[in-house]
């Protein structure tokens, strides 16, 4: 058997190189880097390599795994998507003295302080979280049982901030805001209270001692000075009702019915009189026309034919809208208008110059005049403050309807027993005291609506409870009974 001689090519150029087969060399670089990375047989073990197998061969399969089963192994594996990034390689570093450095983390560790803490601070922030903790598991447990705390003053006010440490200190470096958060996080009751709990909304007190005029035994100064006090809000009230009479009903003209009722038919046949004048001119120019004698019947053909002949005559053609003509100014007119501008100017700039110098020569004038203006306004701005305050501590308008003070009760001077067995009372007391709940905003105004009508309902009565009537089927089956009984009969 011959052998095949290699052929020998000639390596001058570069092209010739590439015709070398150098596969074998590849396949044994390609072997050794594999053995770098994963190592030769040689160095693993047995267990690694080889497996005993020791299942007999009759074992049952294994179930299958359900969807849970299955999700759980899966989250125990790591994410192929960082496979990759393992290093799987067992090839030795080149750099043998190779500087590691461990490059610290920006900022602080919590956790690191939470679990060693070193510092000072640290052990004490443990130690108050502990106390907090402990505190809010006492809490959960109270919850839990649901027994109240009867010995808790629930109209006291109190800040949450000083029951749990930290939320709550001298500096006030923490917010309230930040305050309520953290509450909330720890599961601590937060409550939004008013502003208006605060502070009073209302000087109105809450009880207010009768006047005196009003006793059963009053003296003689005290009663007259109750009845002037109520005859003065009485005559106010009736100066306010005259104002409302007089700009409003007694403005107006009063006319009687019969006024009325001619005005009426006045305004009914305004347009009737027109046409009867023009009836009776008409008749009047008949009359004329017969006194002057009929014209004869060639002159009326020969007007007729004179108003044809003026009506076919070409008139000029007057349009609603006529047309724009474009009328240009003359250079003459264009220049002239401006030597008027420019004089205009001039006139302006010496008016403006002449008031300028008048507003010089009246500084002093001018200064009390601004001074003057300040001072209004200051004392205008005092005024609206003033009454600002004065309507908080107003009574509110909390529904529909305004509060209106009661009218005050009083005793005629014949009215006076001088006795509590005689005495005419005109009060209650229950009155008394929703009417004060309503000045201090604590009920709404509200109406007394009285008895109210009840609607009538239209009511019939149920099918089950009608009385049986005759219907078409009852008699078609009475006259086939009858039928039956008289063939019956025949038979």
């Amino acid at each position: 058997m011959s052998v095949q001689k290699k052929k020998r090519i000639s390596k001058k150029n570069k092209s010739a190189w590439r015709k070398t087969d150098i596969q074998d060399v590849e396949e044994y670089l390609e072997e050794q880097r594999q053995e770098e990375r994963i190592g030769t047989f040689t160095e693993k073990k047995d267990e690694e390599l080889f497996k005993i197998d020791v299942t007999p061969a009759d074992a049952k399969k294994p179930t299958a795994l359900t969807e849970k089963q299955k999700r759980k192994l899966n989250a125990k594996k790591p994410l192929r998507s960082l496979q990759v990034l393992e290093n799987t390689s067992k090839v030795q570093d080149p750099i043998v003295k190779r500087n590691i450095v461990k490059q610290k983390k920006a900022g602080r560790n919590i956790e690191e302080e939470v679990i060693n803490p070193t510092k000072p601070r640290h052990i004490q922030a443990n130690q108050d979280r502990a106390k907090t903790y402990a505190k809010v598991e006492e809490k959960v447990k109270k919850l839990a049982t649901k027994i109240p705390d009867t010995n808790k003053d629930i109209w006291q006010e109190e800040d949450f901030r000083e029951k749990v440490p930290g939320l709550k200190d001298e500096k006030g470096w923490i917010s309230e805001e930040l305050a309520k958060y953290n509450a909330q996080k720890l599961g601590l009751p937060v409550y939004k209270i008013h502003d208006s709990i605060r502070h009073r909304t209302t000087k109105a007190k809450k009880f207010e001692p009768p006047h005196p005029g009003t006793s059963y035994n009053p003296s003689l100064q005290d009663h007259q000075k109750l009845i002037s006090d109520i005859v003065e809000k009485e005559e106010k009230l009736i100066k306010e009702e005259k104002h409302l009479k007089r700009v409003t009903t007694q403005m107006f003209r009063k006319v009687t019915a019969e006024e009325r009722q001619q005005q009426h038919i006045q305004e009914m046949s305004a347009g009737l009189d027109d046409d009867e004048d023009e009836a009776e001119e008409g008749d009047n120019d008949e009359g004329d026309e017969n006194n002057a004698g009929k014209k004869s019947k060639k002159a009326k053909k020969e007007d007729q034919e004179g108003e044809e002949d003026n009506s076919d005559d070409s008139a000029p053609y007057d349009s609603i809208n006529p047309p724009v003509e474009n009328k240009k100014k003359s250079k003459a007119q264009r220049n002239r208008e401006l030597r008027q501008k420019e004089l205009q100017k001039k006139l302006e700039a010496k008016k403006a110059l002449k008031k300028q110098i008048a507003d010089l020569n009246r500084i002093k004038s001018l200064k009390t005049e601004v001074l003057i203006e300040e001072e209004e306004l200051k004392e205008a701005m005092k005024r609206r403050k003033k009454a600002e305050f004065k309507k908080k501590f107003e009574t509110k308008r909390l529904g529909r309807l305004k509060f209106n003070e009661p009218d005050q009760d009083v005793n005629m001077p014949e009215e006076l027993a001088g006795n509590v067995r005689n005495i005419q009372t005109g009060t209650s007391l229950l009155v008394d005291r929703f009417k004060n709940f309503q000045k201090r905003n604590i009920l709404p105004v509200s109406v007394a609506t009285g008895k109210q009508k009840k609607p009538k309902v239209k009511r019939f009565p149920r099918s089950t409870h009608k009385d049986p009537g005759v219907s078409y089927q009852m008699l078609r089956d009475k006259r086939m009974a009858e039928k039956k009984a008289a063939a019956q009969a025949s038979k």
